[in-house]
């Protein structure tokens, strides 16, 4: 690769437009019918739009021009009522087609040439492989034709499919199938009718050939529904989880939110070239194959969870999403953030709860958290953007999904469950906003939630900090809260939240005390209670309490997206650890046990002091081990540290090596002084002749064995007993090949090489396997990672051009290697601008994506920031850099 310095050009990249809330304004035009006819060829597709327009009723003045949007278009004609226009009566520009002196209601037929052969933005109508798809959220159907492409303007769409019938004989498109034919040419065309309005965002056009995997399922009300996934030829073997995954979202979502399909068929198709998890288009859904293959053999036991949530949330999406919508992308979080909500429910639901939920909880701590404290940060529901694509962030799903996840514990589960109905019922077949569904809410539990909007126009994490005292006279136990904000871009001042915080208390033999609030006569005593924490102080009281010292349990099942600030003794928290009947909290508590003696640790390395692990912390761990609860899943979440990333936000000035060493210090004294522990139950759990079940015990099992197995392989006496494990795994158990081949990836030894050598060999056919091997290899902690990864870039393996192996190779380097990126001298920025001006060249979304580990630059050390900020500056000088990369480089190195 050649040296990005040496690439600069000093060329200051075009302007960006900035796009603002306030200035909304319903469409001067709706389209009440679109007809849409595709003509594929194998050098360029002819598309011919056939569109009913009319005067919206509800716009301000009177346009006499009508605007459509467009994007690397080539116009063959523009007709009105069937009359061709002159170019007189229309204006072409790169980004848009202006019709001049347009009449109130008329019928407009456009015909354009695209060439999907070549476009590597997989935005719009691409190729991918010897497949036609499509990607057009949130602005990629201005790039198939000219067209009103947003949000609110909600059509019903009939599609027309021309293509070879020998290269193509499945073409699909959105709706139910309504008449396919063959022409004298070795032609062939399938023609689909969505009978649902729907924006352009949603649109979809498959082709190709498939393998196929058909199934039905019958609705709460009798309909049959033919189910059906295609997925690229030879991997059909792999698709038969995904169709399981299908029928239990289906269900689930009619007994927990009254929700049933609605057309006669519903597909799933997968892609190997696609940008995003997958989409969630009405009836044709498109999904990376990442999110839709799995088996025993090619998948581990975390791939089948993530294929699961991610077909949930794309079906539920055809209620909080397709049915209704967002009116703009700045309410995008009523779709997303909604629905992230509902498919995390699904899979707390289906798989372990807590499990679930400590994993969505990490996820957000380690994403959202640090996104909050940084250049980026922009409420859930952001005043403005200049790249929407910018904003499908871990603030607006995440965080949005909290937020929904608030609401359902404010209001409590049935109420919510009744407002939801409300809100479906309201606005069927619109596109809405964030404050219409909040309106819902109140309108069904008579609650004023003015305050609680903060949450979708506030942005930055709320910092609750919580006292205690007891009264033993009185017999009373006062919490103390006091919350916080600190400034972000753009908002200064904050105002307090409304934080649900549910709480309990436990006395010092861990046994839960009775709740009554001071004030609250003849009420029931109540085990936990949920507190609404409104004001920047407030004193709560509890009568009653008959025990001095008890320990309270705050923030249960982390009721609210906040920071908790309260001194626990290193007693409470190993009591709320063995004992807390809140099985988050009791995680939580031993996370917080071992954050503090990893920070103790961190700031003896920091001052040269010998580092010490505490006798009491390995006996804590010794007491769960010794038990082996039956809930292994758990377990193995309970023992698994906090990782880098989360320690880093911990730390005002994140300080890589100190936080490296603490934790491998950590990790490795666990292991030495546990290792009869970690051996026997390895040995009891580790069977590779037993068959690979996927059900929560047994995934469980696997997850804590393979946990004391990456203790176990911390030792060099034990680095043997992984690659036993990965031999006997290696084509029949992914979880097992996967979590040896981990610990090998670490080592410094011939193991390591022939253990990778051993796994590309048996895989290197399977696309997704090899994704893995490139992503283990980045995320190693060896010297020599870097240079490993440049020399992946040049592999057979490894395609720029492929969102998968970007992600997997350069993405695990630098947002998961904090260690290996942030080496001292800057050789992984310097590396990570090099690929992220190569992507900007032809997928900005990509591109965008790949370059925000620089953009946290101020919060390392001066050095560091220094050469981030080199880097930054580099990109930034870049001739024709896209608005996507432009605007995140920008915001970043803005003045604070």
């Amino acid at each position: 690769m050649k040296d990005t310095k040496l690439q600069t050009r000093e060329t200051e990249a075009a302007p960006v437009k900035t796009v603002y809330l306030k200035d909304y304004q319903v469409p001067d035009f709706l389209f009440d019918q679109v007809e849409l006819n595709f003509d594929l060829g194998e050098k360029e597709t002819v598309v011919r739009s056939h569109i009913q327009v009319r005067r919206n009723p509800e716009a301000k003045g009177r346009a006499t021009s009508l605007v459509l949007n467009g994007e690397e278009l080539a116009l063959d004609s523009v007709s009105i009522n069937k009359m061709p226009l002159d170019s007189s009566a229309y204006k072409v520009s790169e980004t848009s087609l202006t019709l001049f002196q347009v009449p109130d209601l008329f019928a407009l037929e456009i015909q354009v040439r695209i060439k999907p052969q070549e476009n590597k933005a997989l935005s719009g109508l691409y190729r991918s492989g010897p497949h036609f798809s499509t990607q057009c959220e949130s602005q990629g159907f201005r790039r198939i034709t000219y067209f009103l492409d947003r949000p609110d303007v909600m059509s019903r769409f009939s599609t027309t499919i021309n293509a070879d019938a020998a290269r193509y004989p499945i073409l699909l498109s959105n709706g139910n199938p309504v008449g396919s034919g063959k022409t004298n040419d070795g032609r062939h065309w399938v023609r689909w009718e969505d009978p649902f309005k729907k924006p352009g965002y949603l649109f979809a056009l498959v082709a190709g050939d498939f393998d196929l995997l058909e199934d039905q399922f019958k609705t709460l009300s009798g309909r049959t529904v033919a189910l059906r996934i295609y997925v690229e030829k030879g991997y059909g073997g792999q698709s038969h989880h995904a169709m399981q995954a299908v029928k239990k979202a289906m269900k689930w979502d009619e007994e927990n939110y009254g929700r049933e399909y609605d057309l006669d068929i519903y597909m799933l198709v997968g892609m190997s070239d696609f940008n995003m998890g997958a989409m969630e288009n009405k009836g044709l859904n498109i999904f990376n194959t990442k999110a839709l293959l799995v088996s025993p053999e090619t998948a581990t036991d975390d791939d089948h969870i993530y294929v699961e949530s991610v077909i949930a949330h794309e079906y539920f999406h055809n209620w909080t999403g397709n049915r209704i919508t967002c009116r703009d992308w700045f309410q995008l979080s009523i779709k997303e953030g909604l629905t992230i909500f509902r498919d995390q429910s699904f899979t707390e639901d289906t798989t372990a709860k807590t499990v679930a939920r400590i994993r969505d909880v990490i996820a957000l701590r380690t994403r959202q958290f640090p996104e909050d404290a940084g250049p980026l940060a922009h409420p859930v529901r952001p005043e403005s953007y200049e790249r929407i694509d910018n904003f499908y962030t871990s603030t607006v799903y995440n965080k949005g999904a909290e937020v929904a996840r608030m609401l359902r514990i404010i209001l409590g589960p049935e109420p919510f469950r009744r407002a939801m109905d409300l809100y479906f019922m309201r606005y069927d077949g619109q596109a809405v906003t964030i404050e219409e569904f909040v309106k819902v809410m109140e309108a069904l539990s008579g609650l004023d939630l003015t305050q609680f909007r903060l949450w979708y126009s506030q942005a930055g994490t709320p910092v609750l900090e919580v006292s205690d005292e007891y009264d033993g006279k009185q017999k009373t136990y006062t919490l103390n809260f006091k919350q916080s904000c600190p400034p972000t871009p753009g908002q200064s001042h904050k105002k307090p939240m409304f934080i649900p915080v549910k709480i309990g208390l436990l006395d010092q033999a861990g046994k839960a005390l009775p709740l009554v609030l001071n004030g609250a006569s003849g009420s029931e005593p109540l085990q936990e209670t949920v507190l609404h924490i409104t004001k920047p102080t407030e004193t709560v009281v509890f009568k009653n309490i008959a025990v001095s010292s008890p320990i309270p349990s705050l923030l249960r099942g982390f009721s609210a997206p906040v920071k908790m600030n309260f001194d626990y003794s290193d007693e409470a928290l190993a009591i709320l650890f063995k004992h807390d009947t809140d099985q988050f909290n009791r995680w939580e508590a031993g996370q917080k046990y071992a954050e503090r003696s990893l920070l103790r640790l961190i700031q003896d390395y920091q001052h040269k002091k010998p580092l010490r692990l505490s006798d009491e912390f390995i006996a804590l761990w010794e007491s769960v081990l010794k038990k082996l609860p039956e809930d292994k899943f758990l377990l193995s979440q309970m023992l698994t540290l906090p990782s880098e990333r989360y320690l880093a936000e911990l730390l005002s000035v994140i300080d890589v090596e100190a936080i490296h060493a603490a934790r491998e210090f950590m990790a490795l004294e666990a292991a030495k002084k546990l290792k009869d522990l970690w051996l026997r139950i390895y040995q009891d759990l580790h069977d590779p002749q037993t068959p690979y079940v996927y059900d929560v015990q047994e995934v469980g099992k696997r997850q804590l064995k393979n946990l004391c197995l990456y203790y176990l392989m911390l030792l060099p006496e034990q680095s043997t007993l992984g690659m036993a494990q990965f031999k006997d795994a290696l084509t029949k158990n992914m979880t097992d090949t996967f979590g040896a081949l981990r610990c090998l990836s670490n080592l410094p030894s011939p193991l390591r090489a022939m253990a990778l050598d051993q796994f590309y060999s048996a895989w290197r056919q399977q696309p997704l396997i090899v994704d893995k091997w490139l992503a283990v290899q980045a995320g190693s902690k060896l010297e020599t990672t870097l240079t490993e990864i440049k020399k992946l870039i040049a592999h057979e393996a490894f395609d720029f051009k492929n969102p998968n192996k970007v992600y997997s190779l350069i993405g695990t380097f630098a947002q998961q290697n904090m260690y290996r990126f942030h080496e001292p001298r800057g050789e992984g920025y310097a590396f990570l601008t090099d690929c992220v001006l190569q992507l900007n060249e032809f997928n900005p979304i990509v591109a965008a994506r790949m370059v925000k580990p620089l953009v946290e630059w101020r919060r390392f050390d001066p050095e560091r920031q220094r050469l981030m900020r080199e880097y930054l500056e580099t990109i930034l000088r870049q001739k024709k850099l896209s608005g996507d990369v432009q605007e995140l480089v920008t915001k970043s190195l803005q003045e604070e």
